[in-house]
């Protein structure tokens, strides 16, 4: 059942990740650019939140941590990785505790990391341990 539930979110999480919006509009409006194509002063992230269980443990929950840690070195297209804690004084969280972002110079690269082999291993670690996940992607932008 446990699986069946992480195949389900990840099959979410890949149709989410592929769904244009538009954004609202700003009030200080950029040049547009190609949904598929970075520009020099920009990059796709991926940002990944979990919750785990109540009943995962600190070392699976330091296994898939550091799972997830080795998808650059088998994902050529991630371009920047980096992850954390939750250390908000706010408690606003939602019970979500790891942060993770992924860099990519293009939607190309994200769509080719979504069912890579190494991602789908990873998911298969994740998925017993794993309570909730969250997802944005976005193209960074500096106003």
């Amino acid at each position: 059942m446990k699986l069946s539930a992480l195949i389900l979110l990840l099959a979410i999480s890949l149709t989410a990740c592929q769904e244009e919006t538009t954004p609202p509009p700003m009030d200080n409006p950029q040049p547009e650019q190609s949904a598929t194509e970075s520009t020099p002063d920009s990059v796709l992230r991926h940002a990944v939140f979990f919750a785990f269980q109540d009943e995962a443990t600190d070392e699976q929950i330091t296994e898939v941590q550091q799972a997830f840690s080795n998808l650059p070195n088998e994902i050529e297209e991630i371009r920047g990785y980096e992850w954390g804690t939750n250390n908000s004084p706010e408690n606003l969280n939602k019970g979500f505790t790891h942060a993770f972002f992924l860099t990519f110079h293009s939607e190309a690269d994200r769509d080719a990391y979504l069912p890579h082999p190494a991602h789908q291993a990873f998911g298969q670690k994740l998925g017993p341990v794993l309570k909730d996940v969250f997802v944005v992607d976005y193209w960074a932008r500096e106003d």
